[in-house]
């Protein structure tokens, strides 16, 4: 057992970061179970697409409304204090959202404001969160603790949470949410114990929230690969986020796959991402950084086309695992770039920054997927897809080169006034 817990975990990860790692699965199995049942109880409530791309906006708009807040409050505060408030958080929403279920009180209008405030509180919580790996982890080792993050995401959140709040809600459209705030709670007792170098600011360096925003603006301006990071990472959600705004309709309707299916699609997808998770080390040891992002960008594009001409699950579920194993890919390098690249004083409010360009693209891209397939059919927001990702491939394919040279870009100097101790590698 010793030498499983090596392999997974490496002694040289620290302590620390087990910790982190274990709140990450526990809580990422729950926000897996919600993936399923949350669109599941939607459309339990409603058939309207405008009104399921709604729900997609209530929980996608919470870090384009506050995330860029939520990064400075991180660079301010105590972070692991943040993740325990803001989980506690959930759960009471959880436990108000199960309580009407239960009692027959729920509505459209009860189950969209709950999920902005769930979507508002779990910005908060993964936002603080993502600034522990580089407090605790080595920068070299930086790209292996992002990968068991990663490998949990996809099996617990990913592969294990849809199947299971598909089949929880089948049993009762409650349980899946019951079982949600018992694996966020024990999540968030996880960290209790976890000890982080010092971060919180003095209170005479603390100059104006708008002053701490703007500087994390300019850094990443000013830092070309993380820069075309977060350009791309937002068109690119634009043209996700019309298509995914309507999955669930697509899954259960042109697909024809029923509520359990649905789940199914998530579950092939994480599948893609397990065989993304073992060929990693070899795919970056072969392909050079930039043109791993070309590579993922011409098959999240070829994605949106299949998808947007089948109607056939025996093809559509192939093309849902590629694109799980792309998304592994992409993820762990743009974690590990930025990571490596921002000082630890700056973390919450790049990642932030970061946030907005993926959030503030998925807002944008469940209205206008809403409205098309209200208007033009459940194929209409991926074929919008398909040639919004083909036009900006082109436009961006050799910006993506400044990501090869990630490590060796010059780091933008912190403003005087508001510099603050390192807290560990970054």
């Amino acid at each position: 057992m010793s030498s499983l817990v090596e392999l997974v975990v490496p002694a040289r990860l620290g302590a620390g970061f087990r910790w982190v790692l274990a709140s990450s699965w526990t809580t990422n199995l729950g926000d897996g179970i919600a993936l399923a049942a949350g669109p599941l109880l939607v459309a339990s409530q409603t058939d309207q697409p405008f009104l399921v791309a709604l729900a997609a906006l209530a929980v996608w708009a919470p870090p384009l409304v506050f995330g860029l807040h939520a990064g400075a409050i991180t660079d301010r505060l105590d972070r692991r204090l943040i993740v325990l408030v803001t989980n506690a958080l959930r759960v009471a929403v959880l436990v108000v959202l199960t309580t009407f279920i239960l009692t027959d009180a729920v509505s459209i209008a009860v189950v969209l404001v709950a999920m902005f405030t769930l979507g508002t509180a779990e910005m908060f919580a993964d936002n603080a969160a993502s600034t522990l790996v580089p407090m605790l982890v080595a920068r070299d080792d930086l790209a292996v603790a992002n990968s068991r993050i990663q490998t949990g995401l996809i099996t617990v959140n990913q592969l294990a949470g849809p199947p299971l709040g598909a089949a929880l809600f089948a049993a009762g459209s409650a349980w899946p949410f019951a079982a949600e705030a018992v694996l966020v709670l024990l999540g968030a007792l996880l960290v209790v114990r976890l000890e982080l170098p010092p971060h919180r600011r003095e209170p005479e360096t603390v100059a104006r929230i708008s002053h701490d925003i703007a500087e994390g603006f300019r850094w990443v301006v000013h830092h070309a690969a993380v820069r075309t990071l977060v350009l791309t990472i937002f068109i690119f959600n634009i043209t996700f986020g019309a298509a995914w705004s309507v999955l669930v309709l697509y899954a259960t309707q042109r697909l024809g796959l029923g509520e359990v299916g649905f789940g199914l699609v998530t579950t092939v997808g994480a599948a893609g991402g397990l065989l993304g998770t073992l060929s990693y080390g070899w795919v970056t040891r072969h392909v050079s950084l930039g043109n791993l992002m070309r590579v993922g960008l011409v098959v999240e594009t070829l994605t949106h086309l299949g998808l947007a001409l089948t109607t056939s699950p025996y093809v559509a579920l192939p093309i849902f695992f590629v694109l799980g194993a792309h998304a592994f890919i992409w993820g762990t390098t743009s974690i590990t770039v930025r990571q490596r690249a921002v000082p630890s004083s700056l973390q919450g409010r790049v990642g932030s920054v970061n946030l907005l360009g993926v959030y503030g693209g998925l807002v944008v891209g469940s209205g206008v997927g809403g409205l098309l397939a209200q208007h033009g059919g459940l194929a209409a927001p991926f074929w919008f897809a398909f040639a919004g990702s083909a036009v900006f491939v082109v436009v961006i394919w050799r910006q993506l080169s400044h990501v090869a040279h990630a490590d060796e870009a010059p780091v933008p100097p912190t403003a005087p006034s508001v510099d603050v101790q390192e807290a560990g590698g970054g």
